[in-house]
C-alpha cells in the first residue's frame, strides 16, 4: 500500500493528483436529525402542558361562574292570582227562562232543574217576537252591563255555548233564552266543578330563574 493511500480504504481509491476523495462524517447528520427530533418533541410537550393548564383554569372559572349563577337564582314562589271581586250565589240570581225554539216544554223543564240547583226563577214562558226563533246558538243570556262580571258567568257556567248581550234594565235578574241549539243543560257535576273553578281562580307564577 502506499503511504498516499489514506488508511481504510483498503487501496480502493488512490491518489494520482491533486484531488483527494472527500471524507464526510455520517455521525455528523444523524446528531442533527436526532436534534431536531427532540426540539419538536419538546416543544410539542410543551403545547400540551400549556393547553392543560388553559383547560384546568378555564374549568374552574366556568365552575365558579355556573356556581354563583345558581347561587344567585333562587326559587320562586308562585304568587296567588288577586282575589276578584266576589261572584254571587246562584240563590242570588234571578233567572227568567224564556223558550225561542219550536219545541214546547223546554223553559219549564230548564227551569225546574235551575232550581234544583240553587237558582231563583223568575218568569217562564216563550221568548218575545224579537227573540223567537232568533237566537241560533245554545242559549242567550240577557241583563244588565252589571251582570257581564257577576250573574253572567255563574249561569254560563250551567249552559256550555251561551252568548250575553246586555240591556238597559234596571233590575239584577237575568234572562236565558233558550236557542234552537238547546239539547240539555250540563251535567250537574260538571256544573258544579266549573262554578268552584270559577271563584277560584289558579295561581300564577310571578317568574322564573
Amino acid at each position: 500500500m502506499s503511504m498516499l493511500t489514506p488508511p481504510g480504504m483498503g487501496g480502493k481509491y488512490r491518489i494520482t493528483g491533486d484531488v483527494y476523495p472527500r471524507m464526510r462524517r455520517p455521525h455528523r447528520r444523524r446528531r442533527i436529525i436526532l436534534g431536531a427530533g427532540a426540539a419538536v418533541v419538546v416543544l410539542g410537550a410543551a403545547g400540551w402542558g400549556t393547553l392543560q393548564l388553559v383547560d384546568v383554569f378555564s374549568g374552574d372559572e366556568g365552575k365558579k361562574t355556573t356556581a354563583g349563577k345558581q347561587a344567585d337564582c333562587k326559587p320562586v314562589a308562585k304568587a296567588t292570582a288577586p282575589p276578584a271581586a266576589a261572584l254571587p250565589k246562584p240563590g242570588q240570581i234571578t233567572v227568567n227562562v224564556y223558550n225561542a225554539t219550536p219545541r214546547s216544554g223546554l223553559a219549564k223543564t230548564t227551569a225546574d232543574e235551575l232550581k234544583k240547583r240553587g237558582f231563583k226563577i223568575g218568569k217562564v214562558g216563550n221568548a218575545p217576537a224579537a227573540l223567537d226563533k232568533k237566537v241560533p246558538g245554545a242559549g242567550l243570556l240577557l241583563g244588565a252591563p252589571t251582570a257581564v262580571k257577576g250573574a253572567f258567568p255563574v249561569l254560563g257556567t250551567q249552559l256550555k255555548g251561551t252568548t250575553t248581550k246586555t240591556d238597559t234594565r234596571a233590575t239584577a235578574d237575568v234572562d236565558l233564552v233558550i236557542g234552537t241549539a238547546f239539547k240539555t243543560l250540563s251535567p250537574k257535576a260538571a256544573a258544579d266543578a266549573a262554578l268552584v273553578a270559577l271563584n277560584k281562580p289558579a295561581p300564577v307564577p310571578t317568574g322564573k330563574c
